[in-house]
């Protein structure tokens, strides 16, 4: 038998996925960053910053994305409706 969800547990879901996409992005720019300074730009620092970087910033826009919606009740599917005037 499942347990029963409630409405006060989806922020903290969401917040532990927000938690867990930005650990994953981070990890995953800076591993790329560091595989392009030794490829490319001589062990140079400024890769894996630059690479981080674009994982917390992908991170954050996720995160916003996600909880804005659920704050404003826009979790629902849009629908393809045309509208004429």
């Amino acid at each position: 038998m499942s347990r029963p969800t409630y409405s006060e547990d989806e922020p903290g879901k969401k917040w532990d996925k927000c938690v867990t996409d930005a650990v994953l992005k981070t990890g995953g720019g800076v591993a790329i960053g560091a595989v392009c300074s030794l490829l490319f730009f001589s062990r140079k620092g400024w890769p894996l910053l630059f690479g981080g970087g674009f994982g917390v910033g992908m991170a954050y826009a996720n995160c916003e994305r996600a909880l804005n919606n659920s704050l404003y009740g826009k979790d629902l599917v849009k629908s393809n409706k045309q509208v004429r005037f």
